[in-house]
C-alpha cells in the first residue's frame, strides 16, 4: 500500500482535531445543561472569572472576541442573554463610547463556581485525562 501523501496526512490530522473538538463540546454541553449553560456560555463566564483580580474588574468585550470561538455577533447575542439571566452586567467605556465592558455579577460568579468542577470533569472525560 502506498504511503499517504503529506496533504492526506494533514487532512487526517485536521479531521481528528475536529472530531475531538465536537466530542468535547458535546460532553461539556450535556454536563452543563442542568445549570442552564452551554459550553460557550461557560467559556465566557470562565474567562471573566479568571480575569485579573479574580473577575472583579470588568473586561472589555473586544478582549473576549479572540478568546471565545464565536463570531462577534454571536458573542454579542450570548452576552445579551447572560445579562438578561443576571449572570453578567455590561457598562459603557467612558473614554471610548464604542467600548463595552462586561463583568460577572454575584449570581454569575456563584453559578460559575458551582459549574466549574462539572465542566472540568466533562473536559477530562472528553480528553481522556
Amino acid at each position: 500500500m502506498a504511503a499517504k501523501t503529506a496533504g492526506a496526512q494533514l487532512e487526517e490530522r485536521w479531521r481528528d482535531i475536529l472530531a475531538v473538538h465536537a466530542r468535547t463540546l458535546g460532553e461539556i454541553d450535556r454536563a452543563l445543561n442542568p445549570y442552564g449553560l452551554g459550553a460557550s456560555d461557560f467559556e465566557v463566564l470562565d474567562l471573566l472569572a479568571t480575569a485579573p483580580h479574580g473577575g472583579g474588574e470588568p473586561c472589555r468585550v473586544q478582549n473576549l472576541v479572540g478568546r471565545v470561538h464565536l463570531s462577534q455577533s454571536a458573542l454579542s447575542r450570548l452576552i445579551a442573554r447572560l445579562e438578561r439571566d443576571g449572570l453578567l452586567e455590561r457598562t459603557l467605556c467612558l473614554e471610548d463610547r464604542r467600548g463595552v465592558y462586561v463583568a460577572l455579577t454575584d449570581k454569575g460568579r456563584a453559578l460559575h463556581a458551582e459549574a466549574l468542577p462539572v465542566q472540568r470533569a466533562a473536559l477530562a472525560r472528553a480528553l481522556g485525562e
